[in-house]
């Protein structure tokens, strides 16, 4: 890549970063990422599921076709860098990258539109809704396989703590299935030194984060992994009073489809005995949400390959990530391979959904390199 693509490069992802948008709301940027495709000449559809938007460039007679994903969306989380493009929308920051993903896929559009030795076709695919809000589902849904034919899907996400712009290809899961858990307990509120005359949902709730470690401790094969957290509570407001309702919210994460029943079951049976122990009312919402991130062996050794011929360094060593993703829902509708970029050292408070990340522009020319390479290798077959 050449020292202007990579700055202006550079430039579209601060922008992007002073400017974050939430999952299912990040219409400014899709307006962005379809005024950069306008200038680069590149036909697009926007609108598809949601606030997504599909590109696709067409070069030669060949009828092979690949797609290639980057996500959009924010979180909210209200940002600490201090940078001097930090977030100008309060309480919504990208701590997670997705302002790089976008920019390294325009990058990819960009190198893919110059080049004369590839043919085929290439379906630039800008996701909305990663975090948590189906954005994946929601682009399935509005016919992306259909409208935009792709035989293969390729994405990548930055990893703080790999080396920078190093690729990490893993032959099978990369990133976990995962589940929302919402628990609430209703027992009956009153002053706290009366606690007889109340049933306290406090308790109940302490009881149930610690027997809910034993979900996975005592019933997932301890050769496999899984994780249950409950990550955070709501309810009370005053010292003195017991509260008459508890929220509690937290996830659920495997590798293994028979371990997501596993963990449904085991979870429902702690949550419903421990509130009868204590004579709570107790609602659980568990619904099912992701599932796991699993390459193709083949689009793995692929991807691997187009590394090679980029000469960009590559590592096949690393262990899946307890992450979740929501690329895991194209791996289920076609072949392909989801891939770690090293962003860099991951120091303290650095990491990725810290208010303190930020995405290494520095890895830029390698991720749109290797996007716009694993295309390329992918349409040769």
């Amino acid at each position: 890549m050449d020292k202007q693509l990579a700055e202006t490069l550079a430039g579209w992802r601060r922008h992007l970063h002073a400017n974050p948008e939430l999952s299912l709301k990040e219409t400014g940027t899709a307006a962005f990422v379809c005024e950069k495709l306008r200038e680069m000449g590149i036909p697009f559809v926007a609108g598809v599921g949601g606030t997504g938007v599909v590109a696709t460039i067409s070069k030669g007679s060949s009828n092979r076709s690949v797609g290639l994903r980057a996500d959009m969306d924010a979180l909210p989380i209200t940002e600490a860098t201090g940078l001097g493009y930090a977030s100008t929308n309060p309480g919504v920051m990208h701590a997670c990258g997705h302002d790089g993903h976008t920019t390294s896929l325009l990058g990819a559009a960009a190198l893919l539109s110059r080049s004369n030795d590839w043919t085929g076709t290439v379906q630039l695919v800008f996701q909305p809704a990663e975090e948590g809000y189906g954005g994946a589902m929601n682009m399935i849904k509005d016919g992306l396989f259909e409208r935009f034919p792709m035989e293969k899907i390729y994405g990548y996400h930055n990893w703080p703590g790999l080396e920078a712009g190093t690729v990490a290809i893993h032959d099978s899961a990369c990133m976990a299935g995962g589940a929302r858990i919402t628990i609430d307990i209703e027992g009956h509120s009153g002053h706290g030194a009366m606690p007889h005359l109340t049933r306290d949902p406090m308790v109940a709730a302490g009881h149930m984060i610690v027997a809910l470690q034993s979900v996975v401790a005592r019933n997932v094969d301890p050769l496999d992994s899984a994780v249950v957290s409950i990550c955070a509570i709501e309810g009370g407001n005053a010292g003195n009073v017991i509260p008459g309702r508890i929220t509690m919210k937290g996830t659920a994460r495997y590798f293994n489809e028979k371990t997501w029943k596993v963990l449904e079951d085991n979870v429902a049976r702690v949550v419903h005995g421990v509130a009868a122990t204590f004579g709570m009312k107790v609602g659980l919402d568990m619904p099912y949400g992701i599932g796991a991130t699993v390459n193709h062996k083949a689009d793995a050794e692929l991807a691997a390959e187009a590394c090679a011929e980029s000469g960009i360094a590559c590592r096949r060593d690393l262990l899946p990530a307890m992450t979740g993703e929501d690329f895991s829902w194209f791996l289920k509708e076609r072949p392909g391979a989801f891939v770690w970029i090293g962003n860099g050292p991951a120091e303290p408070g650095k990491e990725l959904h810290n208010d303190r990340y930020d995405f290494n522009d520095a890895i830029l020319p390698n991720a749109s390199g290797f996007l716009a390479g694993v295309a390329k290798r992918a349409l040769r077959g």
